[in-house]
């Protein structure tokens, strides 16, 4: 089963996008249009992912990812 990351979106009154992923801690980013911000999220995403990975940090979505 792959679990997939929920990205919730919200326009600003200022016209930029807020883009969100509750489920990843830390994971909030804007962009100036609603496709900037979907790319600049799944961007912070994987770099969160990858840091933990980095610190030994190992957690049911990284598992997901990988088969050894």
């Amino acid at each position: 089963m792959n679990q997939k990351y929920i990205i919730e979106l919200e326009q600003e009154i200022d016209g930029r996008w807020i883009a969100e992923i509750e489920s990843l801690s830390g994971a909030m980013v804007y962009g100036d249009t609603r496709e900037q911000a979907i790319m600049n999220i799944e961007i912070l995403a994987l770099r969160i992912l990858a840091d933990r990975l980095e610190h030994g940090e190992t957690s049911e979505e990284l598992n997901l990812l990988f088969a050894a």
